[in-house]
């Protein structure tokens, strides 16, 4: 069936709409920490859902569809460690980081190590984050590809690619620009809104579209195995058992949102601390129920297909939810999935767009020139920003040639998450771990995730379990030969603090 007019214009007002949204906060900020904190005045909710929207992209909302389609429900135990994760970081992490006025995650290693180990954090997460978020910045052209696949015939694949990423970089970076965090938080709220709605409403679209409706659903997908969501064999190559997913994804939920400026940012933007325990602890409620919905259409659409089989056979799953938008939804239904989408991309881009550029200045360029003013060093985030967005353009480019986008965004986040969850557990549970033996122990981490991705058939999902492990045994053992005196009295205190 394909878009049609009034599909672009749904499409069109609502980019459109949501650049104009976040415009709305454009006010000129005073400070830095009003720059990226949004001056702590956000409430916990609009965190949670920022939070939400911040994890979720467009790659998330087009694969996990096409991993119930492909397999099953065995995904949401990966989820389930999500929650455990959760937890954890609330009780363990985010006490340290409202002790002191921080704004990045990586001025905790300072505080506690040194400078040095400080750099080499904050470097690690503009590489990986960088890397990852080009994935998950591509996800958008293959939904545009689909969507304007008929209107754009005579367009070469790579064109098409280029002009979908340039637009909705341009968009997101003119709101992000402006306003900050704050801008970005109450646009992810909007966004995140918009997709659960249309997602909600494409679920509703696909049971009347199937003969029988959920009843048929459930018998289908049912005698299929689709609804199948606990496995409980271990073995270090299968992504998504019990074990793994409990497991490994309560540590790599541990890393990524109690160590990844992305996620650490938007905690740091609360009243209080416990008003970002709240934020935190409810957005894995919403989390949870995301992926299962997510999932849920992917079950759905293996039994539209096998009562219709599609014309030309799926090549990636990937592409499987934005084929039966355009091809089967009615006509400003399909722009409105479209457009939620699009939302979903928006909202994990301006997210990172403020973390790597937080990252870069606070945490480097404000030690090279400590004396700069607040306003110069606002300008230059701003600059930052348009760097990195030209930076994550290029390297969505490069994504093209990957595989299945939600599990290679994942496995290049996890590759790094292990050490860097080591040395943070390191500097919150140790008094003994120095700053050299905790950089030895997670250049090791580093190094065994990037053997363990390239050389070895080891799932992702164990990457992070498995570096944080050994940058922990490895940097608190190096540590015991080389202990250091505490380079500062702030550090003397934390250390006492916890003996």
């Amino acid at each position: 069936m394909g878009l049609n007019t009034l599909d672009l214009v749904v499409i069109g007002f609502y980019l459109a709409g949501v650049t104009v949204f976040g415009l709305r906060f454009r006010s000129g900020q005073r400070t830095l920490k009003g720059y990226f904190l949004a001056d702590n005045a956000i409430p916990w909710w609009a965190i949670s859902l920022s939070i939400v929207a911040a994890e979720t992209s467009t790659l998330t909302v087009i694969s996990v569809p096409g991993l119930a389609y492909d397999k099953d429900f065995s995904f949401l135990q990966l989820v389930m460690g999500y929650l455990i994760g959760r937890v954890v970081v609330s009780f363990v992490l985010i006490p340290q980081y409202f002790r002191g006025e921080l704004v990045t995650a990586y001025q905790l290693m300072e505080r506690r190590f040194g400078q040095r180990l400080r750099t080499l954090t904050a470097g690690v997460f503009l590489v990986t984050r960088a890397a990852a978020e080009g994935v998950r910045v591509f996800a958008v052209a293959i939904v545009v590809r689909v969507a304007l696949g008929g209107l754009l015939a005579g367009v070469s694949d790579f064109e098409r690619d280029l002009v979908a990423i340039a637009v909705v970089t341009v968009l997101t970076l003119l709101y992000t620009l402006k306003g900050g965090l704050k801008a970005a938080i109450w646009t992810d709220v909007m966004q995140q809104t918009v997709y659960v709605a249309g997602t909600i409403v494409g679920l509703v679209t696909i049971l009347h579209l199937v003969p029988g409706g959920w009843a048929a659903v459930r018998e289908m997908a049912g005698q299929a195995g689709k609804f199948r969501v606990l496995d409980f064999t271990f073995n270090w190559t299968t992504k998504y058992t019990l074990w793994s997913g409990l497991i490994g994804g309560a540590f790599l939920t541990t890393a990524s949102h109690g160590t990844d400026q992305l996620i650490v940012q938007r905690l740091l933007a609360a009243r209080s601390e416990g008003q970002a325990k709240a934020a935190l602890l409810s957005s894995g409620v919403v989390v949870f129920f995301q992926f299962s919905l997510f999932l849920t259409i992917g079950a759905m659409l293996f039994v539209f297909y096998r009562m219709f089989p599609p014309a030309v056979a799926f090549t990636r799953t990937d592409t499987i939810f934005p084929v039966f938008i355009v091809s089967h939804m009615p006509h400003g239904v399909s722009g409105l999935l479209i457009a939620a989408i699009l939302a979903a991309a928006m909202s994990n881009l301006s997210a990172a767009l403020n973390s790597l550029s937080s990252t870069s200045i606070v945490d480097f360029y404000m030690r090279l020139r400590p004396l700069s003013s607040e306003m110069h060093r606002i300008w230059l985030s701003r600059v930052a920003m348009v760097v990195w967005a030209l930076v994550l353009f290029g390297l969505a480019l490069v994504a093209r040639n990957g595989g299945r986008v939600i599990e290679v965004g994942l496995t290049i986040a996890s590759v790094a998450y292990g050490g860097m969850l080591g040395v943070f557990l390191l500097g919150v549970l140790t008094r003994r771990a120095t700053e050299r033996g905790a950089m030895v122990g997670m250049i090791c981490g580093l190094a065994l995730n990037l053997y363990l991705w390239r050389f070895t058939g080891v799932a992702f999902t164990w990457y992070v379990v498995l570096g944080s492990v050994v940058t922990f045994a490895v940097g608190y053992a190096a540590s015991l030969p080389m202990r250091e005196k505490p380079l500062n009295a702030l550090q003397a205190r934390d250390g006492n603090a916890r003996a």
